[in-house]
């Protein structure tokens, strides 16, 4: 067989299900061989960007990789933020990229740029092929890298004349290996401070929400009554309505949770990237306790420098805790502030739920209604921008997995291709986007994607005519704001030209109806909302930023 032939066997091999990307020159051989295969499903792209964040969410929701494929020069610097962020979020991706012929990248010619160079600092791993015969070798480490904790993203570059080749080599085999845990003597280490605490609680971030390691925070947490907050991506580690949960900490300003982990003399950090938020905004005088539970040991960071670090499989650390409040009985921690915390942030959510405002909506009334439509097994998938803000501190999560948000590289443009990659994956549960208009429009080529593939997705935009975060981060620093306004399409022609069911709601009364609606409608719809931003300052002033404290 030719080498491109070898190369979507040992895909199929390791159960890649999905590839998403732009075709070109050089990757035409790989292309026409993935056509005759009837284990992996190629989905055709506007942009390769969209490519990379189809893959990303669908990595995320599955824990297995996905593929975008883009060919040499441009088709791999578009896929090059989508990849970045998934790398940075810890989502599992491949991303395979074609080349120009190994003769003729030695001198300047047409398209050809060192790819793997570029991709090196965006991915945990990048491989050019050089023979046929390694091809096996270098799926199978791709695939394990990509998987293996942390996740992230993995390049493989296949020359087109290297994918002519013949060879006579097969698929490896897969095989998995079970992570370690800590041994007992770290372990017991970090239960005597977590015993001898006086109100200890848990920030669960990224890495909590594996589907053991959930199971395992919400067994502890339920034992032991210590509150768990959530960093952004960490929502749905335990679930929201639970007596221990504690919402979401994350913003730049102080907020109500922010008064809980102060007052706690041990914080115990489970699968917490600083990445997302560094310890600074919660740890500024570096007097913590901390106990650290990852994969990977702990980040060096003046604030962030822990008294017990417990490396290794986060669910069997957990687990390893939990066994010996079991054997020994909880002790009788003080938790008054926490849940002072608690009431106060419940009722900063709740204000805003009968809002009847006219000709604009509240951020706080429009993830209210989301909240609400939405069951606890529905996917959220969230834009970077101010609405993310509001998402983050105002939306909870019944399960792991049920609001994706990137908060580490945090790159615009992810909502509507992720929404794709995510309906492919969520059976009957329903899929929303919320996107800011600047974030929307910046993939907006994948609405044809969208409507050829039929998907079941709903976005709901919230319109400004700006970029509403900047806005915000200007106005509180600076009083005021550089020109940041631009301008937008009549969204219902938009919808119409690209055969999406279309709504413009102005009235917080008909918000709701409007979602269930578009989420009850076959096939792709779109709901636009005028967002009120001046909400965005008032929550500044009334929460004060983080030099205030």
């Amino acid at each position: 067989m030719k080498a491109s032939d070898l190369f979507v066997q040992c895909l199929e091999n390791e159960g890649i299900e999905y590839i998403f990307g732009v075709t070109g020159e050089e990757n035409a051989d790989f292309v026409q061989s993935l056509q005759h295969s009837e284990r992996i499903r190629f989905i055709l792209t506007r942009h390769e960007q969209g490519a990379a964040f189809m893959a990303e969410a669908y990595g995320k929701l599955t824990g297995n990789p996905a593929v975008c494929l883009g060919t040499l020069g441009p088709g791999a610097t578009n896929l090059i933020t989508g990849v970045a962020d998934a790398n940075m979020d810890h989502a599992p991706l491949l991303v395979i990229t074609g080349q120009g012929a190994t003769t003729r990248q030695h001198k300047e010619s047409h398209q050809i740029m060192n790819v793997v160079q570029m991709y090196k600092p965006v991915t945990k791993w990048a491989q050019q092929v050089h023979h046929a015969d390694s091809i096996p070798e270098i799926v199978r480490k791709a695939v394990r890298t990509a998987r293996g904790e942390k996740p992230g993203a993995v390049h493989i570059e296949l020359a087109e004349n290297i994918a002519k080749m013949p060879t006579s080599a097969t698929p490896m085999e897969p095989r998995r290996f079970r992570r370690p845990g800590p041994d007992d003597e770290i372990s017991d280490a970090a239960y005597n401070i977590i015993r001898k605490a006086r109100s200890p609680i848990i920030i669960a971030g990224n890495g909590a929400i594996r589907k053991r390691a959930s199971n395992q925070l919400r067994k502890l947490a339920e034992r032991t009554g210590i509150p768990v907050t959530t960093t952004f991506m960490g929502k749905g580690a335990v679930d929201y309505e639970a007596d221990h949960a504690l919402y979401t900490i994350g913003l730049g300003q102080w907020d109500h949770v922010a008064d809980a982990v102060r007052a706690a003399d041990v914080v115990i950090t489970v699968g917490y990237d600083l990445v997302e938020y560094p310890p600074q905004l919660w740890n500024p005088d570096a007097t913590e306790t901390i106990v650290h539970i990852d994969f990977d040991p702990a980040e060096i960071d003046y604030e962030y420098h822990p008294a017990a670090e417990l490396v290794g499989d986060i669910a069997h650390a957990l687990w390893q805790l939990d066994r010996r409040f079991a054997r020994d009985g909880v002790p009788d921690y003080d938790f008054t502030v926490q849940r002072e915390a608690h009431a106060r942030m419940r009722a900063d959510i709740e204000e805003h739920a009968d809002d009847d405002t006219e000709g604009v909506i509240r951020p706080q009334k429009a993830v209210w209604d989301v909240r609400q439509v939405l069951g606890p097994h529905d996917i959220l998938l969230c834009g970077v921008g101010a609405h993310k803000m509001w998402v983050g501190r105002h939306y909870h999560c019944n399960e792991p997995n049920t609001c994706l948000i990137p908060n580490g590289f945090c790159s615009m443009g992810m909502p509507l291709p992720g929404a794709i990659g995510a309906s492919l994956v969520s059976g009957e549960h329903r899929v929303l986007g919320v996107v800011g208009d600047g974030d929307f429009l910046m993939n907006v080529q994948e609405m044809e994607t969208a409507r050829r593939l039929d998907a079941n997705i709903t976005m709901l935009v919230w319109e400004d005519g700006g970029y509403g975060l900047i806005s915000w981060k200007q106005d509180e620093h600076f009083g005021s704001h550089t020109d940041l306004a631009f301008g937008n399409p009549d969204w219902l022609r938009l919808a119409e030209s690209f055969g999406w069911q279309g709504q413009y709601v102005v009235n917080a009364r008909d918000l709701r109806g409007a979602l269930d609606d578009a989420l009850n409608h076959p096939g792709p719809s779109l709901v636009v909302i005028p967002i009120d931003y001046r909400e965005n300052m008032k929550l500044s002033k009334k929460l004060g930023v983080f030099s205030d404290r």
